[in-house]
């Protein structure tokens, strides 16, 4: 495909929408230099907020844009998620016993919250949100998008962005300006939502999923006594003129519910209906779909929000290389097939754990109710769904690219290092090389060896030495032996070769970059 144009060049990253994915995208690139204009539809904050939970996955890739310490400041903390079917426990996933992530917790918080730490953010890189600003048209031409954009005051005004980002929603203009379909597996199911003021006897530290015969339901603590109640609701009962009343949730949970609970006051209440739907595809020339735009997915496991942003890193710091032209334009290819992946699953996987929460014959739910119990105990249910949940089991291209335990700089070239906390931390925008010793002593020539590879390394390339005291995930990863690894700037693996052959690793930090063009 190229490069941009010299018509192109340095005009700006159009992102439309700025909910989190947006503006995720949108600091992104400001802080590598890359100009962004943001533009919403929509009047502003809203009083009704959908998404409440960052997984420790995302808690990593904020790291990024410099934001995780004030969210941290901000939320509730969550050591984990249990399960209960007519009030028993049946198992827990716990996020404080997962071996390798800096951040062992979940975050609640409102997603207004999580939107003002962004804005914040974003203004503080020089951005901010053109506040009733639509997109009505798009003509994606060969060497680039031609939009028309319709102001609050009813003026129109026509460009030519660089690139276009649309994170604009499950209705998204941008998507369906594009032509791309819109698709996705026969789950269809309505939920009644609500903040309430609640007093309870279930720990506070702990989200619950609750099932009964007559549904499921989730209790959520975020602090303060405040508590996200979502439970599944028979479709079209309730409406924006219509929101589901305080006696309508107390109902429920006396009724689902684990422990005692009391529904003291909503602050607010909604209802809002799932389609599992995901693009056919999440790149078009030099546009790009984003978060709802380019999937809707269950929102058991609350996974919907925390996969947009991952999708919002994966582009970003793809994308800022190329407008750097530190990378070739066939990497952009890749966003488009790591993320569709990734997406497919994660709306398989909260599928299953919807269907879970739904089933109501005594045979079925005493099928669930022992799978989950033989999967506490025999630990598979902590080896597997809590990564799952965590977003840390998140890989590329198969297994070939996991998410290695790192933590990812949020300066620009700050040099590679072990943090205080023994976390081996990244290059934010170019790929790291790890020099990786073994787990056993290392070869009487180690020493040599890495002074070796260095001095052979293209100069400026970001290296970290490492010792064996890493998180045994990265140990893992890295293997027994002395070796060689190359980690793209999202923290995922993208190989890993023996302590020998620095060529290899020159060809591929080559190949990384794509700086040859695809005939």
């Amino acid at each position: 495909m190229g490069g941009l144009t010299d018509a192109r060049a340095g005009r700006p990253v159009l992102v439309v929408g700025a909910g989190p994915v947006g503006l995720v995208v949108a600091c992104e690139l400001l802080q590598q230099g890359i100009p962004v204009r943001v533009v919403d539809a929509g009047r502003g904050r809203t009083a009704h907020s959908r998404a409440n939970v960052i997984w420790p996955r995302n808690l990593e890739l904020l790291d990024r844009i410099g934001v995780t310490e004030e969210l941290l400041d901000t939320g509730h903390r969550l050591a984990g998620t249990a399960f209960y079917s007519r009030g028993r426990r049946l198992a827990t996933a716990w996020m404080s016993k997962l071996p390798d992530s800096p951040y062992p917790f979940a975050l609640t918080l409102s997603q207004n919250d999580t939107e003002a730490v962004l804005r914040r953010r974003l203004a503080a890189l020089g951005g901010q949100v053109e506040q009733g600003v639509r997109l009505t048209s798009l003509h994606n031409a060969a060497d680039g998008p031609a939009v028309k954009l319709e102001h609050e005051d009813g003026r129109t005004e026509e460009l030519e962005p660089g690139r276009l980002v649309g994170a604009d929603g499950a209705h998204s203009t941008v998507r369906k300006e594009l032509g791309i379909g819109y698709d996705g597996p026969p789950v269809d199911v309505s939920f009644a939502i609500t903040d309430a003021r609640l007093t309870t006897t279930l720990s506070e530290d702990l989200s619950h999923y609750c099932y009964a015969p007559s549904g499921a339901m989730v209790l959520g603590p975020m602090g303060d006594g405040v508590h996200r109640i979502a439970l599944s609701v028979p479709h079209d009962v309730y409406d924006e003129d219509n929101p589901p009343p305080r006696e309508m949730f107390q109902q429920v949970v006396d009724d689902r519910a684990a422990g005692r609970s009391r529904v003291e006051e909503l602050l607010w209440s909604g209802s809002f209906r799932v389609r599992v739907r995901i693009a056919s595809a999440f790149r078009d020339g030099r546009c790009f779909l984003v978060g709802d735009a380019a999937h809707v997915i269950s929102p058991a496991g609350g996974q919907g929000m925390n996969t947009g942003m991952q999708d919002a890193f994966n582009l970003a710091w793809k994308l800022s290389g190329v407008l750097r032209g530190e990378f070739g334009e066939p990497i952009l290819d890749s966003y488009d097939s790591e993320r569709r992946a990734v997406s497919h699953e994660v709306a398989r996987s909260t599928a299953l754990l919807t269907k879970a929460g739904l089933v109501n014959t005594p045979a079925k739910v005493a099928l669930r109710d022992a799978a989950f119990t033989a999967a506490d105990r025999t630990g598979l249910f902590q080896r597997k769904l809590a990564p799952q949940l965590s977003q840390t089991a998140v890989s590329y291209d198969g297994d070939r690219h996991p998410r290695l335990p790192l933590r990812v700089s949020s300066g620009p070239q700050a040099a590679p290092r072990l943090d205080s906390g023994g976390w081996p931390t990244i290059d934010r925008d170019r790929h790291t090389v790890l020099l990786w010793p073994g787990t056993r002593t290392p070869p009487a020539d180690w020493r040599g060896t890495r002074d070796r590879i260095r001095r052979e390394l293209p100069e400026g390339t970001p290296v970290l030495d490492l010792t064996r005291a890493v998180p045994r995930g990265l140990a893992r990863a890295l293997g027994p032996g002395p070796a060689v690894a190359v980690v793209r700037p999202d923290g995922h693996l993208l190989a890993r070769v023996g302590a020998e052959g620095t060529q290899d690793i020159t060809r591929l930090l080559t190949r990384a970059a794509h700086l040859r063009s695809r005939s």
